[in-house]
Order: C-alpha cells, then sequence, then structure tokens
C-alpha cells in the first residue's frame, strides 16, 4: 500500500489513505501546523465526499477521531486539541462510501463508537450502536440530514432547552423521552405515551436503563433561575464511558464531586448559569478528559468566554477542551 508520510513535532506522523475499497490512494496533504500550544492543525485537499480522520499512538491500532459532513470542496481541516498530551499521534484520512452516515467527534466505547454533533447552544445529538440520541432540541436548531430520535433527553423547561413542537420533528417511531417532572407536565399526550420522569434527589441515585445505555439524573440548580428540582442534569454510560450533560446550572458540590467522566457538556453563561471561572472551577474539580464549553453566548451576543474558559483550563490536569461551533 503507498502512504503519503508527514514527520510532525513530538514524534507524531500523518499516514492519509483511502479505505472504501481496500485500497490506498495518495492524498495531497497541505500542511501540519503545531500550535504555541501545542495543538495541532491538519489540512488536507482530497476529492469531495465524506472523511473520517483517524488517529493511533501506536500502529496499527487506529480509532474515529473525527467524521467530516459530506465536503463538496475537498479541503478539510481540523485541530487536534488532544495532542497536548500525547508523546506520539498518528492520523489517517478515510474516505467512505456511506454518505448517511453521522458527522462529528469520535469516542471509543467497548460497543462501537460514540459520534457527538453540536447543533445549536444547548442542543447535540449523539450517534452510538444504531442508535441516536438528541439533547434539548430547540426550534434554533437545525436537524437537516440527521436520522430521527431514538431517545430524547431534556434537561429543563425553558425555551432555549424545550419545545414540544422540536420533539415531535425528531422523534422517530417509538423514540423515548426522559425529562423531569416540571417538563413531564408540559408535554403532548402522545409525547407523555412513551416518556421516563427522572428527577434528582440527594438521597436516591434516580437511574433508568434504556436502549443498552444507563441515564442518571445529577443535580442542576442556579440559584437566579432554575431552583433545585425545576431541571436535570444526566449521567450517561454507555460502552463503559460516562459522558455528563449538565442541562442549566450553578457551581455545586454536587457537580464538582461527580467522577470517572469521559466527556463533559458544561453550560457557561449569565445569569442563566455560571461565569467563566466557576465553570472552570467546577471542570477542575470534576476532571473529566474531554470538556466542551456550550450554552455560552452572553446576553450582548458574545461567544468570547468559550475561548477565555479553555485559557483558565489550561494543560496541567491534561484536560482536553473541544471549542466547536454552537452558533
Amino acid at each position: 500500500m503507498t502512504f503519503s508520510k508527514h514527520l510532525l513535532p513530538a514524534c507524531a506522523c500523518v499516514v492519509f489513505s483511502n479505505a472504501a475499497c481496500g485500497q490506498a490512494q495518495s492524498f495531497d496533504f497541505n500542511g501540519v501546523q503545531r500550535l504555541t500550544n501545542q495543538e495541532v492543525v491538519l489540512r488536507l485537499s482530497v476529492p469531495p465526499g465524506r472523511y473520517r480522520l483517524e488517529s493511533a499512538g501506536n500502529l496499527p491500532e487506529w480509532i474515529g477521531l473525527v467524521t467530516f459532513p459530506t465536503n463538496p470542496t475537498g479541503s478539510l481541516v481540523y485541530t487536534d486539541s488532544a495532542a497536548p498530551y500525547l508523546d506520539a499521534r498518528y492520523y489517517r484520512a478515510v474516505q467512505l462510501e456511506d454518505a448517511q452516515v453521522v458527522a462529528g467527534d469520535h469516542l471509543v466505547t467497548t460497543n462501537g463508537d460514540v459520534v457527538m454533533q453540536p447543533r445549536n447552544h444547548a442542543t447535540f445529538v449523539m450517534r452510538w450502536n444504531g442508535k441516536m440520541i438528541y439533547n434539548d432540541p430547540v426550534p434554533m436548531a437545525s436537524y437537516t440530514g440527521l436520522p430521527k430520535a431514538d431517545l430524547i433527553l431534556i434537561s429543563h423547561s425553558h425555551g432555549d432547552h424545550f419545545s414540544t413542537t422540536s420533539i415531535d420533528a425528531v422523534k422517530g417511531p417509538g423514540a423515548i423521552i426522559i425529562a423531569p417532572k416540571t417538563v413531564y407536565s408540559l408535554l403532548t399526550a402522545s409525547q407523555k405515551s412513551n416518556a421516563i420522569v427522572l428527577g434528582y434527589t440527594s438521597t436516591n441515585v434516580t437511574t433508568t436503563n434504556v436502549l443498552g445505555l444507563t441515564v442518571e439524573a445529577v443535580y442542576a440548580a442556579n440559584s437566579n433561575h432554575s431552583p433545585p428540582g425545576f431541571g436535570n442534569g444526566y449521567v450517561i454510560t454507555l460502552g463503559g464511558k460516562r459522558i455528563y450533560i449538565s442541562g442549566d446550572t450553578g457551581n455545586a458540590s454536587e457537580i464538582r464531586a461527580l467522577t470517572n467522566i469521559d466527556v463533559a457538556f458544561l453550560c457557561m453563561n449569565l445569569p442563566y448559569t455560571m461565569t467563566v471561572s466557576e465553570a472552570t472551577n467546577v471542570v477542575r474539580a470534576m476532571r473529566p478528559k474531554v470538556v466542551y464549553p456550550y450554552h455560552y453566548q452572553d446576553q450582548s451576543g458574545s461567544t468570547a468566554n468559550a475561548a477565555t474558559f479553555k485559557k483558565q483550563i489550561g494543560t496541567d490536569l491534561g484536560i482536553e477542551v473541544r471549542l466547536r461551533k454552537w452558533y
């Protein structure tokens, strides 16, 4: 097989291949750039199509890193924010035959990859084990090209997190809805028929097992807009990985005490959730492996909080902060 290889700083190298037909094909690799924060920017020119970028610490153990949307221009760019924490990193781009796969970041589990894709503000989707999971679908987000939901998580009833119209727009046949009591009371009759009510309590662990995964309701409250009991955060356990979804919450000891979190989606804006410093405090206490700041556009429309948050998290604890397009 013919590969095009490029040596990077810190012993990382890039390997590009086309595995759609079991054949190798050299692609025109435009450049690799090591940033001052030691992240790596990859640029690749390819024929139009759908591609997945894969990585390896030890060859030939390739894992999914990101699946790109269908690309009509043939130009791909990706910033690897995990690179600063790795002694070696290999990359390859694989052209995909299936144009219907869901784009997004990959998380390897014991039962296939979770693919996570931001849509808007507090709305995102995950694809795992053939199932689609929607978090807080609302009209501001677009769902064009996505499969219908098998599971819908609703954190609370604020309009930027909850919409019965959006639930109907995304739910597939038999889709399960998980929500707190305050949301359940607002669902339509048909939505209630497939809904499971969860709510956090300090004395009982409230969980449910659906579609081969476990959903646990966890503390979510903000003194100004979301009192205790109003909404939920969630921890989803699937394929041996734990994913935390904050909903609207403040800096609380219950959240800081969460352990073994692989990926965290953490809210950050005032007056509805947390300041950048409060969100930093939560993450540095929780120590997830990866954190996505979301819900971070402020009252003026600025999204600068996310970059400030990443800078404050730093690199000393090995927490990867992923900045993605939410707005």
